[in-house]
């Protein structure tokens, strides 16, 4: 339950505030009669992501052994590399998600209601579409499906009153500061998942009794081993009761250059307090 809350939260999360800028400005603008287009674009976008799911979650249920430790491993990694593009892309653009937004959506009311819609569909199919990802990527083998999806749907809902707080305060929040604080999270989420990658490789490939498949440690109970604690864990820093050596080293191997490259890439402090001082474009 806790690893599907935090990813549906995050990607949940992203949604909503997109939504919330688009609502927002079409009612700042006065074309607030709009806002019906966004929400039906959100809504076939919404179903596609669900449709999506479930026939991926059925094709992957389906195989076993060999089979499921590459797809997993496979999904693993396409998740990482979905992820970290993502981390750093907003790094880079957080501030300028807004004008950007706008921008597009001045032309689509220039256009037609399909074109505000479609906006709207891509925003949300796109994270729709990752969250499936993530949530076949993510080991939640220590919850059933009935606490995955209760976790979910507590993670949807928590990212949609955020996101309405968000519409009400839109003016005030810095994006930037936002997107930082939770791509450093991600980091240690795309961590896990690599190193889950590299394990489930190491499986397919029946590397065994060597140095690297030896485990560091080994948990046999409490919270650190089964229950909430230790989906949670798994779910966000991708923790593991018994991880093998290559396992961990792997964990690291990703984490400490991610970490170094996202600090590095940084804006210093006085482009920061210029860029915040410049004003937007404004759109006629």
């Amino acid at each position: 339950m806790g690893s599907s809350f935090l990813i549906t939260l995050r990607e949940g999360l992203e949604i909503a505030l997109v939504l919330a800028i688009i609502v927002a400005y079409l009612h700042k603008t006065g074309r607030g009669d709009r806002v019906g287009s966004v929400w039906a674009g959100s809504a076939v976008a919404a179903v596609v992501s669900v449709i999506t799911g479930f026939i991926f979650y059925r094709v992957v249920g389906e195989f076993e052994g060999k089979w499921e430790q590459f797809i997993e491993g496979t999904l693993a990694f396409a998740a990482v590399g979905v992820l970290t593009w993502m981390i750093f892309w907003m790094r880079g653009n957080a501030r300028g998600i807004k004008s950007e937004l706008h921008g597009k959506i001045d032309a689509a009311i220039d256009g037609s209601g399909a074109a505000l819609g479609a906006i709207a569909f891509v925003a949300v199919a796109r994270e729709g579409f990752e969250t499936v990802l993530f949530l076949l990527g993510a080991e939640t083998s220590s919850a059933s499906g009935v606490e995955v999806v209760i976790g979910g749907l507590l993670g949807l809902a928590v990212a949609a009153v955020l996101g309405f707080l968000f519409y009400l305060g839109s003016d005030r929040v810095d994006l930037r500061k936002f997107f930082n604080w939770t791509g450093l999270l991600l980091i240690l989420f795309a961590a896990g998942l690599f190193a889950k990658g590299v394990h489930e490789f190491r499986e397919f490939f029946e590397f065994e009794g060597a140095w690297y498949s030896d485990p560091v440690w080994e948990i046999t109970s409490g919270p650190l081993a089964e229950g909430w604690t230790y989906d949670f864990l798994k779910g966000l820093f991708g923790w593991s009761s018994d991880p093998e050596r290559i396992r961990v080293a792997a964990y690291f191997a990703f984490l400490v250059p991610a970490l170094w490259f996202y600090f590095k890439g940084a804006p210093k402090p006085a482009v920061v307090a210029q860029q915040a001082s410049a004003p937007e474009p404004v759109n006629a």
